[in-house]
């Protein structure tokens, strides 16, 4: 089963996310194995200018003082897809 690179749960599907958004430069940049959840919330927090600024790396999100709580609480969770 492949796993989330940011939540690093094991889940049935996952997406690809550019690190650089692809309206900021990034559609041939690297990206990330993301669960459904991981990628709609990075995207209901951040802006695409934040993403292409200050996190571009799995790392930086992954320390992102806004998504910490998030990390935390998915962490323990059987959640395949959010919905905002």
């Amino acid at each position: 089963m492949p796993e989330c690179e940011l939540c690093q749960r094991e889940v049935e599907k996952i997406s690809r996310h550019h690190l650089t958004p692809k309206q900021k430069g990034g559609k041939h940049g690297a990206t990330a194995n993301l669960c459904q959840p991981c990628h709609k919330t990075i995207h209901h927090i951040y802006s695409n200018a934040e993403l292409a600024k200050s996190y571009n790396t799995v790392e930086k999100l992954q320390e992102a003082a806004r998504l910490k709580k998030y990390l935390n609480w998915i962490k323990d969770r059987d959640i395949q897809r959010l919905s905002f």
